[in-house]
């Protein structure tokens, strides 16, 4: 545009030195000449007026071709931004977590021959947030049907293996200090310790719950279905949890509380696994249904403070079936020494455990201790070592007398090896 602008001001100024030249110019030329240089001068001054609307032309199209490219750049800019704050939003509102396990396992019990085997666990979960109070979750856990087990054992050839709902959940938390939770959840009761006399870790409720804390108090209540259809022995079962976390002093922190569940299985046939399946609570076993309701009242308390600058803490659980005349009680206590989260860190426990069988609904406590189910005592030793940030190596070790009601006791140990990967 530069060069054309040049040639066009050159011309501009031949026109006028022409213009000043022409009176001499037709003194001296005749008036044929003059005729033929005023047509070549009118020819030339056309061709400067084409010359000079062609370079408007050209500027108006450079100023729409510029104005054109601002605007895209300007679309595209805000098309970009767009997509980078949907996807923003998409991974602030969902977020995934889960946890891989592969776990050898060794049993000696007496009386049968030495057994190990070679197990994994494999969960992954869905967290969604819904609207700024609502959470909807969603996970999938791999092993079979069973409600305290989430364990695959390796083997069969190699054959694919089973995957099931583990969570489907929906959770309000409109209320201050509160959440509402409905449909399958994890288990937001207290157990001490973290230990399992009332309930395996694996259980997931399936029914409805609230949880209020307001950091010193706090209160649970739950009603879960271990039989919705009331074809097959409908069962709600439904319970209640409070109590208190305080501190003393500067040095420790005290946590302790009370909590009441009730089972009306009496008459109730079983609600997993075969029709002999009780899980050592006492049942007629001529028709095969429960000799006792679970009205189970719990006791608890725990201690924590800094030992030589790692974090230890000491438990007590106590619970007893209201309804039973017997064999209705049991406890435990412990102890848990140090942390096991950054690379090098390690930890330590142990805990003593009674549990007689008819003391809780023997279905849904742990399924470790002493094979699973109640009317069994002993120790369980534990430690675990962070080789890795989320990644850990444990052992476990039973040492437990199975078969207290009957007087004909067994000796039960079993070996757990983990390593545990979280995401």
């Amino acid at each position: 545009m530069a060069l054309q602008w040049h040639k066009t001001t050159k011309a501009t100024a031949l026109f006028c030195t022409l213009l000043l030249a022409l009176p001499a110019v037709s003194k001296a030329a005749s008036d044929e000449d003059v005729a033929a240089l005023r047509a070549q001068l009118q020819a030339l001054s056309q061709r400067l007026d084409q010359l000079e609307a062609e370079n408007r032309k050209l500027a108006a199209s450079n100023s729409d071709l510029k104005r054109n490219s601002e605007e895209t750049a300007k679309t595209v800019a805000d098309i970009s931004a767009k997509a980078g704050s949907g996807a923003a939003d998409w991974t602030n509102n969902i977020k995934w977590k889960g946890d891989f396990r592969y776990r050898y396992e060794g049993f000696d019990i007496e009386g049968k021959p030495g057994r190990n085997r070679n197990r994994i666990r494999a969960r992954a979960a869905m967290i969604a947030k819904v609207t700024p109070t609502v959470t909807a979750g969603f996970g999938l856990a791999s092993g079979s049907q069973d409600p305290v087990s989430t364990n695959q054992t390796l083997g069969d050839g190699g054959s694919s293996k089973g995957v099931n709902l583990d969570l489907a959940y929906v959770d309000w938390s409109g209320l201050a200090n509160t959440h509402v939770i409905g449909g399958k959840f994890s288990n937001f009761l207290h157990k001490s310790g973290g230990n399992e006399l009332l309930w395996d870790g694996d259980w997931r409720p399936e029914g409805g719950g609230i949880r209020y804390s307001n950091g010193n108090f706090f209160a649970n209540a739950l009603g879960t279905w271990i039989e919705s259809d009331n074809k097959k022995d409908q069962l709600l079962a439904w319970g209640f949890q409070g109590g208190v976390k305080l501190p003393v002093g500067d040095v420790a922190k005290v946590t302790a509380g009370a909590s009441y569940f009730s089972f009306d299985t009496k008459g109730s046939t079983t609600f997993h696994g075969g029709a002999t399946d009780f899980f050592g609570n006492t049942h007629d076993p001529a028709a095969n249904t429960y000799l006792n309701n679970y009205q189970e009242l719990e006791l608890f308390a725990d201690v924590g403070f800094d030992l030589a600058n790692r974090p230890f803490s000491i438990f007590a659980n106590y619970v007893q079936n209201q309804d039973a005349d017997k064999y209705d009680t049991g406890y435990a206590f412990g102890f848990n020494y140090g942390k096991a989260s950054d690379p090098g860190q390690w930890k330590i426990g142990y805990v003593y455990q009674k549990l007689e069988a008819d003391a809780v609904f023997g279905l849904l406590t742990g399924s470790d201790f002493g094979g699973g189910g109640t009317d069994s005592k002993g120790s369980i030793f534990k430690a675990s070592y962070a080789l890795a940030k989320h990644v850990n190596a444990n052992a476990t070790y039973f040492i437990n007398d199975v078969g207290l009601m009957s007087g004909n006791t067994y000796n039960f140990k079993r070996l757990q090896l983990d390593l545990s990967f979280k995401y």
